[in-house]
């Protein structure tokens, strides 16, 4: 999508290769916040633990989403950051292709060393939020507070995704419906509406607050919790009038991680049986990947009716 806006900013009608099918098309959007349908948004500064946990276990169950403010990542970091990419994706495409590989496991030449060291302050900073967050998720799931500090958080991963100005954004989208393949990710946005989450057969879209970040349970969480936690589909729109750029932190297992329902949640003879199979990381991302459009058959591969 980007190489196309970036170099089409004055057609006024989108290339019929981008153009989705009528039945998965997003078709006219509404930006109208309602109010009643809100994603959650969490104060991790309260000095009430429990009542922090409580909080983020019902967003969680019912939303699979949340927003958190007062998380200790400070504003200047979280705006630097911010301008780092959106420098970088303001460049002309053709630099940005010649300079950086094609390649998401190479790092980009583009970068300065303050552009990096700015880059690898956040990323130190989110990843420790991200711990504190699993452990309050670990306390509400009633596991040991060190249950995710292991092999399942050892691999975070940052990806930046930049949308630009869609000529005619009720014909695609910049991300189509999906869940993530992480424990939890945790995303920077900008002020420009683009995500949303899908919940009781809607669309609703995560408004962007000033410094806050959005926590989204990711599918590895809900085999972990047995679906005590819904890892939530959502997906990004598109606008014709301004671009959006956000920055995503997924916090992944190692490769030879053993994902499975926690011992302490299920009972294989009583009321909660395992709902998945246990199986390496690495073969359920692969997996994943390559089903990431088709809800159903994810579930049939980790389905404990696999065992």
């Amino acid at each position: 999508m980007e190489g196309l806006v970036s170099s089409l900013f004055d057609v006024q009608s989108l290339p019929e290769t981008y153009v989705l099918p009528p039945e998965i098309r997003p078709g006219e959007l509404s930006f109208r916040p309602d109010e009643s349908n809100n994603i959650p948004v969490l104060d991790l500064g309260g000095h009430d633990r429990n009542e922090i946990v409580r909080q983020i276990m019902k967003a969680s169950q019912e939303f699979g989403f949340f927003q958190v403010i007062n998380h200790g990542v400070s504003k200047e970091l979280m705006d630097e950051t911010r301008n780092v990419v959106k420098e970088f994706h303001a460049m002309p495409a053709e630099d940005k292709f010649l300079e950086c590989s094609k390649d998401p496991n190479r790092n980009c030449k583009l970068y300065t060393s303050s552009e990096k060291e700015v880059v690898g302050t956040y990323s130190n900073e989110v990843k420790q939020l991200g711990s504190r967050i699993l452990k309050l998720i670990s306390q509400g799931l009633k596991l040991s507070s060190g249950y995710f500090s292991g092999g399942l958080s050892t691999r975070p991963t940052i990806l930046i995704n930049h949308y630009p100005r869609c000529p005619e954004p009720s014909l695609t989208l910049g991300l189509p419906r999906h869940r993530d393949p992480s424990v939890i990710t945790i995303i920077l946005q900008d002020h420009v509406q683009g995500l949303q989450v899908f919940k009781d057969g809607e669309w609703i879209t995560v408004e962007p607050l000033p410094h806050a970040f959005v926590v989204h349970i990711g599918y590895v969480l809900k085999i972990v919790s047995n679906d005590k936690l819904n890892g939530a589909e959502h997906r990004v729109v598109t606008n014709s009038s301004e671009a959006r750029t956000t920055v995503s932190f997924f916090i992944y297992p190692s490769s030879e991680s053993i994902i499975e329902p926690a011992k302490g949640l299920i009972s294989a003879c009583g009321d909660h049986p395992p709902h998945y199979r246990a199986l390496k990381f690495k073969d359920f991302h692969v997996n994943f990947l390559s089903k990431s459009a088709d809800a159903e058959a994810i579930h049939d591969f980790v389905s404990s009716k696999n065992i």
